[in-house]
């Protein structure tokens, strides 16, 4: 089964650029089978990693930023894949 993870975060005033660097830079302890990162009007930034994995595992996620550096909690979903379900 394939679960996707997403993060998204919103950046404090200004920061945005900041964000999306802290966020291109955090490492996983482990490989997802993909990773991408996304930036959105009002410096928002969305991180989705796939893995091969049940729903319910221990997953490796992105950590909270730094104090400051977000307007609000960090978001996060898990999502498994229905591809080819009918």
């Amino acid at each position: 089964m394939t679960v996707a993870l997403m993060w998204e975060a919103r950046a404090a005033a200004g920061r945005g650029e900041e964000l999306l660097a802290w966020a291109r830079a955090q490492r996983l302890d482990g490989a997802p089978l993909r990773r991408e990162t996304f930036r959105a009007p009002q410096d928002r930034v969305l991180v989705i990693t796939w893995w091969d994995a049940a729903y319910d595992a221990e997953l490796p996620e992105l950590p909270d930023p730094e104090d400051g550096l977000t307007t609000r909690p960090v978001h996060r979903w898990r999502f498994e894949s229905v591809t080819g379900q009918a």
